[in-house]
């Protein structure tokens, strides 16, 4: 509990000093100083709120103590007591989840990659299905999902989608989709009412900060090209789409494509911003690879190997292998719709408790 308290006092103090930064007109001066300051001022808000009204109470709690001894005022004043700690045992709870570790990169924009697997065409269809649910359920948490590039296959699918989901805490939202998604169903194509498997890879890279990663420009070669389509009024006649390609010929080497925009310029903008991303993953990964001891309280490793979910489509069920009991499974027609929410507390509650257990056992470590 020592812990629990020096760790509060120095984030209340942390929390002052940000305010008061964000009081000096030098930080309006400097926008990505700002930004920073801003975003850390929004995540400590909850819990200096919580702390706040935990003070307030153990005053009204002395206050309600020094009545006992009023033999007018002790029944009410009993009852008060009772009231007043009932929920300072509640706020001390919060708190501790509030102290618990958050992932920096949550309130981040990302880069949604989505790949078809093992299955052929039908994998290219589920590409398409997931891209309609993620963009559903984006909009549903007040999130916009933008399609950057597309490579579409036969059947209506696509072999692979590039979109940038943006708006306050993207990759929070997102960051569970990471990993191999499987789906079993009849085709359309299956003239016997066989059900296959296929899958489907979801990549999920938070975009990278302004100095985060060091791109040299050097190193990339552009192209430009026509926009590929499906016809009609939407396809440019331009040479606005953008192909980066990092350290072409390499075994380094990293393609982006982004023709989504009728400017050349944004294209080639928003292509080098997916660039530094996958540059910035593949950095994480290799620290990653070096600290997976330090990754135990995590619900998963966000390997592409995983297989993290299965949608049943006979069963009518949506199977999350993360989880466990009454949780793991889910009614498929409705997630389909967008509702991943559901889906997404059940992992974000999982991996609190795993944080708690994690968190207790070094207290008891620390006090033994």
């Amino acid at each position: 509990m020592a812990n629990v308290s020096a760790r509060l006092s120095a984030l209340a103090s942390e929390f002052g000093m940000v305010e008061r930064a964000l009081g000096d007109p030098a930080a309006l001066a400097d926008s990505r100083e700002y930004a920073r300051l801003t975003r850390r001022h929004r995540e400590l808000l909850p819990l200096m709120t919580v702390l706040r009204e935990r003070e307030q109470l153990d005053a009204d709690l002395a206050g309600a103590r020094e009545l006992l001894s009023d033999p007018d005022m002790r029944e009410l004043a009993a009852q008060e007591v009772q009231g007043l700690e009932t929920r300072l045992s509640e706020l001390e709870a919060e708190l501790v989840v509030l102290l618990l570790p958050t992932d920096p990169d949550d309130p981040k924009d990302v880069i949604l990659e989505l790949r078809a697997g093992a299955g052929g065409a039908e994998a290219g269809l589920f590409v398409m299905d997931l891209l309609r649910l993620y963009t559903r359920y984006a909009e549903g948490a007040g999130l916009r999902l933008n399609v950057l590039d597309a490579s579409e296959s036969d059947l209506g699918g696509a072999s692979k989608v590039v979109a940038e989901v943006s708006g306050d805490g993207a990759f929070r939202a997102f960051k569970w989709e990471r990993g191999v998604h499987r789906v079993q169903r009849v085709p359309a194509t299956e003239s016997q009412g066989r059900i296959h498997t296929s899958t489907v890879t979801v990549a999920v890279l938070p975009e990278a900060e302004v100095g985060e990663v060091q791109l040299d420009l050097s190193e990339v070669r552009i192209d430009v090209f026509r926009s590929q389509g499906a016809g009609g009024q939407g396809v440019n006649t331009t040479d606005s789409a953008v192909r980066a390609v990092y350290r072409a010929g390499t075994p380094d080497e990293i393609m982006v494509v982004c023709q989504d925009g009728r400017s050349q310029i944004k294209n080639r903008e928003k292509a080098l911003q997916v660039l530094a991303a996958r540059l910035a993953e593949r950095e994480r990964a290799a620290r990653e690879a070096q600290e997976r001891t330090e990754r135990a309280a995590q619900v998963g490793t966000g390997e592409r190997s995983e297989k993290i979910r299965t949608y049943n489509y006979p069963q009518n069920r949506v199977t999350d292998h993360r989880l466990e009991g009454e949780h793991k499974n889910h009614p498929l027609d409705t997630v389909m719709t967008g509702a991943l929410a559901p889906v997404v507390a059940a992992l974000a509650r999982t991996q609190r408790e795993r944080q708690l257990l994690a968190m207790a056992g070094e207290e008891q470590h620390g006090a033994a």
